[in-house]
């Protein structure tokens, strides 16, 4: 099985907002360095996760995520 990271749109998302990503973590109750994780795509969100940041951010989980398989 091979695991592809998710490519994602969070740091434009929080750039245009004009957040830190300390300010993205506590909107989001995760540390620092898991918004970094996520954004350098060392690291996946957790489902809990993916659901918050599109919610924050008024958009669908898919719009802000992308597994690079388009049907």
């Amino acid at each position: 099985m091979v695991l592809i990271a998710l490519k994602n749109r969070l740091k434009i998302l929080r750039a245009e907002r004009d957040w830190s990503q300390a300010e993205l973590a506590g909107r989001l109750d995760v540390s620092r360095q898991a918004v970094n994780a996520i954004e350098t795509g060392k690291h996946d969100p957790s489902l809990p996760l993916a659901f918050r940041i599109a919610r924050l951010f008024d958009m669908r989980i898919e719009d802000i995520f992308d597994d690079g398989e388009h049907a």
